[in-house]
């Protein structure tokens, strides 16, 4: 099988081509451009170098969330379009998980962390043991929490964690003052997303029957999108009004 997968939810954008188990081609860009800008002429240049015939994929993986708003939304568009183009099924991957699988067979805790600005982060909590071809195991499943609630959760646990993800540098300090079980930071090339995990991840979810038609494919924010609050504002504004 050969599949597509997309990765932007956070100022990374990446693309990567998987075909049976090997990894035909990544490209990864860790630069302040929009993915609007990026993501399409990336896929072409990767199926260029690789003389990768578009209607040749029989799957697309997209990372759905959380994190960028605008990110998110790129990537599934661009995942829904092209899924809709060339009439094959399409996978939703949620981006924390396939993150953990930066560090695939990691037997300690992988605790990735996205900034989610105002001191929270969105994190989940994985490990994997120690038998040959197990699944990873989701401890905490992803979500939205505070720094400080997400240390006091690890601390509870009291195992050796590895932290990874763009939210490390934003709240180092944080963790290097609260942390009490044994803790270290992820390398570079292990530490932000890759399309290539999106890639494998998606490919086990395809084959557990979890892909949808392109014209499902939504992204997963985990908390209202700026237009909703201000919408819930201004009906709370309108309702206060009404009682006076």
């Amino acid at each position: 099988m050969k599949v597509l997968a997309i990765e932007s939810s956070s100022i990374t954008a990446s693309v990567a081509i998987v075909m049976d188990d090997l990894l035909t081609a990544e490209y990864t860009i860790n630069h302040k451009k929009t993915h609007s800008q990026t993501l399409l002429p990336m896929i072409a240049e990767i199926c260029k170098m690789t003389e990768t015939e578009m209607n040749s994929l029989d799957l697309i993986a997209v990372s759905n969330g959380p994190g960028s708003f605008t990110g998110l939304r790129i990537g599934c568009a661009t995942g829904k379009g092209l899924g809709l183009a060339l009439d094959i099924p399409v996978v939703s991957v949620p981006t924390l998980e396939a993150m953990a699988y930066n560090l695939y067979g990691y037997g300690k805790i992988i605790c990735p962390i996205m900034d989610a600005k105002r001191s929270h982060v969105y994190t989940g909590i994985y490990t994997w043991s120690d038998k040959a071809g197990d699944k990873i195991h989701i401890l905490l499943n992803q979500c939205i929490l505070s720094i400080e609630e997400l240390i006091d959760k690890l601390n509870e646990l009291n195992k050796e964690v590895v932290f990874i993800g763009d939210g490390v540098p934003v709240n180092r300090l944080i963790i290097e003052s609260n942390m009490k079980a044994k803790y270290s930071f992820a390398p570079a090339h292990m530490s932000s997303q890759r399309a290539a995990s999106v890639a494998v991840l998606g490919k086990e979810l395809y084959d557990e029957g979890k892909s949808v038609n392109a014209r499902e494919l939504l992204p997963e924010y985990l908390r209202p999108t700026q237009a909703e609050r201000e919408l819930v504002k201004k009906m709370n504004l309108a309702d206060n009004s009404s009682k006076i």
